[in-house]
């Protein structure tokens, strides 16, 4: 496939992701659950829909474990992060449009943070003050999970992996109802980005290194490890070549 395919792929399928699971937050009134419920879903649509096209990484910290592991070149990571990051500021800036056009506050908007960024209604509403490390370490530690199964159920020796996609969002739902109530749930520095720069909250853009370094992490050591456990697999080895 074409990078350009694969790059309007994944700037399409990260736009579908921030949209729908920060539109879900930002619009919606069905609690932590459904907007888990909602990241999981564009997750498994757009793999469905796109897979074939780019993998639909659709997270900058996909991708880098990806490329940690040896499935993908130096050149493709960068392609696929400059299409995630332009597909959700398109996204983050829609959702800003509309949240206007319905004379909506922009509050928060769906960013990420810890500690003082949730307000004393955020925490009767079910947000937890983390701490910065505390923070750093949920992210960190659910990239890697997401990124140990994303490079399990990917890997071409895998004998269910039709049912990829599916696995894949629903380990997105768990990660969300494990961390929305610390960080909003990032383990994705585009969905972040996205709605950051459009955030009212004055912590949005100063925490938001946070939501971009922690996942590079988690994704870096998942790769690292998965490489140990399992090596690379066939089919990359035979792409790399």
């Amino acid at each position: 496939m074409k990078i350009g395919n694969k790059f309007f792929a994944e700037l399409f399928g990260t736009f579908v992701l921030v949209f729908g699971g920060c539109g879900t937050a930002i619009f919606g009134h069905v609690g932590f659950l459904g907007v888990a419920i909602a990241f999981g879903l564009t997750v498994i649509a757009m793999a469905y829909g796109i897979g074939h096209i780019s993998g639909a990484h659709l997270n900058p910290a996909v991708s880098f474990g990806v490329w940690v592991n040896g499935r993908m070149t130096l050149k493709e990571m960068l392609v696929y992060w400059l299409a995630q990051i332009i597909g959700g500021i398109i996204a983050g800036c829609l959702l800003m449009v509309i949240a206007k056009s319905a004379n909506m506050t922009l509050g928060t908007f769906a960013a990420n943070g810890y500690g003082d960024f949730f307000s004393a209604s955020d925490v009767a509403g079910g947000y937890l003050q983390t701490s910065m490390w505390g923070a750093f370490l949920v992210e960190a530690l659910l990239t890697f999970v997401f990124l140990m199964v994303i490079l399990g159920i990917t890997d071409s020796r895998h004998e269910n992996g039709k049912f990829g996609g599916l696995a894949i969002g629903l380990t997105l739902v768990l990660i969300h109802l494990i961390s929305i109530p610390l960080t909003n749930t990032s383990v994705n520095p585009a969905r972040s980005l996205g709605v950051a720069i459009f955030s009212e909250n004055p912590l949005a853009m100063p925490q938001l290194w946070l939501f971009i370094v922690a996942p590079l992490v988690g994704a870096c050591i998942a790769g690292l490890c998965y490489k140990c456990l399992g090596g690379c697999c066939c089919k990359c080895k035979k792409e790399e070549k």
